[in-house]
């Protein structure tokens, strides 16, 4: 897969610090600081926190680092611990690689007429990255440190996609996402399938009978559970934020009884070695990522398309045989449907009187289901479950993944 060029945004929060020197590893490393927390509902809604407020007190931080790295490499003083009165974050030392973003890094867009700027959730080697990748071949990709950074870049226009899991086919659905989807106002405008294909990473020389745990995402650990006992690792395994984390840990912090499950682009990047390739126990362990956008894009007819819906009914569940029907009536292939919590109206009371101790939970629906909202079958669908919901919204129609499909086999 192409490399993707780092991100030039950054450079005007970051400063350097000595480290000791690991494995292909930087003399210096980069750190970025996040000095302020928002309230993401507030912000994302426009309440009490505009735009122009949020830029201008990430122009003044911008300001104050660049003042103090100044001030820093005047004075000779490099081991400064702390940038505006709060510590730094201890972010990975490797040379040429950008750095995830953070909430302060939401700041004045850059110039127009860039090439496309996509972001993702994780650090580079991620299989978000290898998504992005997939999705917009030559683009430029910037890491975020958390999914909803990556939802707020493409709002404040830092970048033009997001590309964020959905589903995998293993471990199911990233219920983290589907929540983003309902409370930020991006539009999907496509999917990619991404084959993963897991290896167990280590430090150079380090040997499997060395290692006395394992790390990486949750959803890894459980995709490689049974490879692993068949290995002989009778190892600990710790869950971390991502894959391609889990390696740039091992590799920052020399660790040699330690090993990462990541891919092979993430062994090239932080300098380990593959003791085991293709450990996941289901060759075809795929995930599902959707692009977003800040408008929609123009629904058509002359190639499969895919439709996201959201809706929720204050009468409970019992609408839900209703919505399907509508579908099913117009022959409408429905490819998911998943069920959350509704967080306003979490609980339902049985009877009417609503003094009775019986409950129920409220739920919202996501589904997805195969035709294009240019399809007049698919407007009269969604105007018929329109009279059974109090709340529907379109989270986009688009073109459908429609790649050969093959079993992962590497990068």
């Amino acid at each position: 897969m192409q490399a993707l060029s780092p991100s030039p945004n950054l450079k005007s929060l970051i400063r350097t610090r000595p480290l000791v020197p690991t494995h292909r590893v930087a003399p210096h490393r980069l750190v970025v600081q996040c000095v302020y927390k928002s309230d993401y509902s507030n912000f994302s809604g426009g309440v009490g926190f505009s735009r122009a407020d949020w830029q201008s007190s990430c122009a003044i931080l911008a300001s104050k680092v660049v003042s103090q790295q100044q001030d820093t490499e005047k004075s000779g003083n490099a081991d400064l611990t702390a940038v505006n009165g709060h510590k730094t974050l201890d972010l990975v030392p490797i040379e040429n690689l950008p750095k995830p973003l953070t909430i302060t890094d939401l700041s004045p867009a850059p110039m127009h007429g860039s090439e496309l700027r996509v972001a993702y959730q994780g650090v580079p080697g991620a299989y978000s990255e290898a998504a992005a990748g997939k999705a917009y071949p030559n683009c430029e990709a910037i890491p975020c440190d958390q999914f909803e950074v990556a939802f707020q870049a493409v709002e404040l226009w830092i970048a033009d996609r997001a590309v964020l899991p959905v589903e995998n086919s293993l471990g199911g659905s990233i219920h983290r996402n589907y929540d983003l989807l309902l409370r930020h106002r991006l539009h999907i405008v496509g999917e990619v399938q991404l084959p993963v294909h897991h290896c167990l990473l280590a430090l150079p020389g380090v040997r499997k009978e060395y290692l006395t745990r394992v790390i990486s995402h949750p959803q890894a650990l459980a995709q490689c559970e049974h490879t692993l006992t068949k290995l002989g690792l009778n190892v600990a395994r710790e869950a971390v934020d991502d894959t391609a984390g889990a390696a740039e840990y091992v590799a920052l912090n020399n660790l040699r009884d330690t090993a990462a499950i990541a891919s092979a682009r993430a062994a090239d990047l932080y300098g380990l070695q593959i003791l085991a390739d293709g450990i996941q126990d289901d060759s075809s362990n795929v995930t599902r990522f959707v692009m977003l956008a800040r408008e929609p894009i123009i629904p058509r007819t002359d190639r499969p398309f895919k439709t996201s819906i959201v809706f929720a009914h204050d009468k409970g569940t019992s609408v839900l045989f209703k919505v399907l029907s509508a579908f099913a009536f117009r022959n409408i292939s429905l490819t998911k449907i998943e069920s959350r919590p509704h967080r306003n109206r979490p609980i339902r009371l049985v009877d009417d009187a609503n003094v009775g101790t019986a409950k129920h939970f409220e739920y919202m629906f996501y589904v997805d289901f195969e035709a294009s909202m240019a399809e007049v079958r698919a407007q009269n669908a969604l105007a018929e479950v329109q009279e059974f919901t109090s709340f529907l919204r379109v989270l986009g129609s688009y073109p459908m993944d429609m790649t050969p499909w093959c079993p992962s086999g590497g990068d």
